[in-house]
């Protein structure tokens, strides 16, 4: 049963937004499209995940996705977390092509593509202190002590794994996975006697989604660029070209002659993705272009906010 869904990461959302909105010929654009494309496909080996995991009896295991949990002095993240009641499991995917080594010696990653090496940071590291630091969360905030175990888990199956060493616990950590329930099954028969309930499931589920907090970096600063540098306006959906204009309850395109009613709500979530993870009245009618302030707040009505009359403030959804 799936507690926690997956969803677009928020670094996916800004990276797409920023694109949107600096000039074509920004020197940071090749820099941005990049990493966005390799954030990409790090999530589509992350949803590659889903189908595998779908042939979980849903009455045995709990899944959560997408964790990101404050230790007490930093935060960690979890791209998939299964519970059971006899052991909880964390998989981190990787979406890595070619050749990997598993260098035991200098406990790196090396990929080999098209006659070329390259270095990567060892996953198992990652989840290994993934691992510690969950179980330290537990026991801290639950009083729950279970046994955790990791994997890392390679989405594309032509990828192939090597290790450095002859006798390795590597391949056990390591899998294809569309090998992933066997997996779970040696885990079962590792550690067959239940040591919290359904009912201690469902309460540290809860309680990993309500401190479950989002990362949210100023991509601004990121990449140096300006607030300056951000083209306002709203954006129209059939040439792209900006501003439309606001004229009779419609979003008109003075390019292509496009009407919209609703073009302004991807502007505003750019504006929250890129700016500010709020928004008022006041900077929303500068950033769509608006001169009414009453306009303005019929737009932003339907959004979630806090306080009242001008003082009142709008959240990214």
């Amino acid at each position: 049963m799936i507690i926690k869904n997956r969803l677009i990461p928020i670094r996916i959302r800004q990276n797409e937004a920023l694109i949107r909105r600096i000039p074509a010929a920004h020197p940071q654009r090749p820099t941005i499209e990049g990493d966005l494309a390799k954030r990409k496909a790090g999530y589509r080996g992350e949803q590659s995940l889903d189908y595998y995991l779908s042939h979980l009896p849903d009455k045995e295991f709990t899944i959560l996705h997408d964790l990101r949990l404050y230790s007490g002095c930093t935060y960690f993240q979890i791209d998939t977390l299964i519970l059971s009641p006899c052991f909880a499991l964390i998989i981190e995917v990787k979406n890595i092509l070619g050749t990997l080594l598993f260098d035991e010696t200098f406990n790196q990653l090396i990929r080999t593509r098209n006659e070329k090496e390259e270095g990567f940071p060892n996953p198992l590291i990652q989840a290994k202190r993934q691992k510690a630091q969950l179980k330290a969360w537990l026991i801290q905030n639950l009083a729950v002590d279970i046994p955790i175990e990791y994997l890392i888990g390679i989405s594309s199956p032509s990828t192939i794994l090597k290790t450095s060493a002859n006798r390795s616990h590597i391949p056990f950590r390591v899998i294809h996975i569309e090998n992933l329930i066997e997996k779970v099954k040696i885990f079962k028969q590792n550690y067959p006697i239940e040591v919290i309930t359904s009912r201690q499931i469902k309460k540290i589920s809860r309680a990993l989604v309500i401190n479950h907090i989002p990362g949210f970096i100023n991509v601004l600063d990121h990449y140096n660029i300006s607030s300056q540098e951000v083209i306002t306006g709203v954006q129209c959906p059939n040439c792209l070209i900006f501003p439309m204009r606001r004229i009779h309850g419609d979003w008109l395109c003075p390019h292509c002659g496009c009407k919209d009613k609703k073009a302004h709500l991807p502007a505003i979530q750019d504006y929250l993705l890129l700016i500010s993870p709020t928004i008022t009245n006041k900077q929303a009618r500068v950033f769509l272009h608006l001169a009414s302030e009453d306009t303005t707040f019929r737009l932003l009505s339907a959004m979630p906010s806090s306080g009242t009359k001008k003082g009142r403030i709008y959240f990214l959804q």
